[in-house]
């Protein structure tokens, strides 16, 4: 019941022996997920949380036939870190760090557009099969297994969004926090697709914010293509033009970029739209009820 990870993804982390990479695996580790090496160069050898530690990912994959990366090192190391981990043959890559600069993100999307892999972040939560696999920052506990798939551009309201379904005792199939930079790896539309094609997936929810046309991209393509109820929610209906909000592409640059233009495009697609996050859950259950 799971899309991208689930118990048999094998994990590595990049930035396996700093603060933030050493907290986080443990909690990740905690839950259940499958970490089988770090890496950090100039450590290669040593041991840490009782995993071998490797100076390239290549090695990893090498040695111990990892197939997913997290990456917690600094930003302006972050972007050769996603190249390195695409390079290497690894398929999944959840970037945790942010404030990489967009003109290094821009280098990165060119590199790996001709390569197998996907790229989730920068600058997001990571992503959660409940039950099986936390690869990334968000609080496990929140999150129990079940067959609403969830996409966001924020980690909090990820979060939110999942203990309002879970709430109602429907339950999550894998969360994606896709990250709110202004150049991220994986876009609405992709993962909403993967969660329209998932058979365990009844539900999706869909939480945006104000600035960039991901959201609407993603509604007219489910005002087509879809075949599940999703449930929508944008942030931000209160930003005002021209100021950043929050994540570096939360800002109204145009029209079609405020909360009520976006919110009004979904509507019109057949997206249940939520104005507030404390409803989603209810309206997640009501339509799912409803299609059945």
């Amino acid at each position: 019941m799971s899309i991208l990870v689930n118990r048999q993804s094998r994990i590595t982390v990049q930035g396996f022996t700093g603060q933030e990479g050493t907290f986080h695996a443990t909690q990740m580790i905690e839950y259940g997920t499958t970490i089988v090496a770090g890496v950090t160069p100039g450590k290669g050898g040593q041991k840490h949380l009782d995993l071998p530690v490797f100076n390239t990912v290549e090695d990893c994959v090498k040695h111990v036939n990892a197939n997913v990366s997290i990456i917690f090192v600094p930003p302006a190391f972050a972007a050769d870190a996603i190249m390195e981990a695409a390079d290497a043959g690894i398929e999944l890559i959840v970037c945790i760090t942010e404030g990489i600069p967009i003109s290094d993100m821009i280098k990165v999307k060119d590199f790996i557009k001709n390569i197998n892999c996907r790229l989730i972040g920068p600058n997001c939560p990571g992503i959660i099969t409940p039950g099986e696999s936390k690869v990334g920052i968000m609080p496990g506990f929140v999150f129990k297994p079940g067959t609403v798939g969830i996409v966001s551009k924020s980690g909090t309201l990820t979060y939110e969004a999942a203990d309002q379904v879970c709430r109602t005792g429907v339950g999550i199939s894998t969360a994606i926090g896709i990250g709110g930079d202004p150049i991220i790896g994986t876009t609405t539309l992709e993962a909403v697709k993967m969660f329209m094609n998932d058979p365990h997936t009844e539900g999706i929810v869909m939480i945006g914010e104000i600035g960039g046309g991901m959201e609407a991209e993603a509604a007219r393509w489910i005002k087509t293509n879809g075949t599940k109820p999703v449930v929508g929610f944008i942030a931000g209906q209160t930003a005002p033009p021209g100021r950043r909000m929050g994540h570096a592409g939360a800002i109204v640059g145009g029209k079609d970029d405020t909360a009520a233009a976006k919110m009004k495009i979904l509507t019109e697609c057949g997206i249940h739209v939520a104005e507030s996050p404390a409803v989603i859950g209810e309206m997640m259950r009501n339509a799912m009820a409803d299609l059945n």
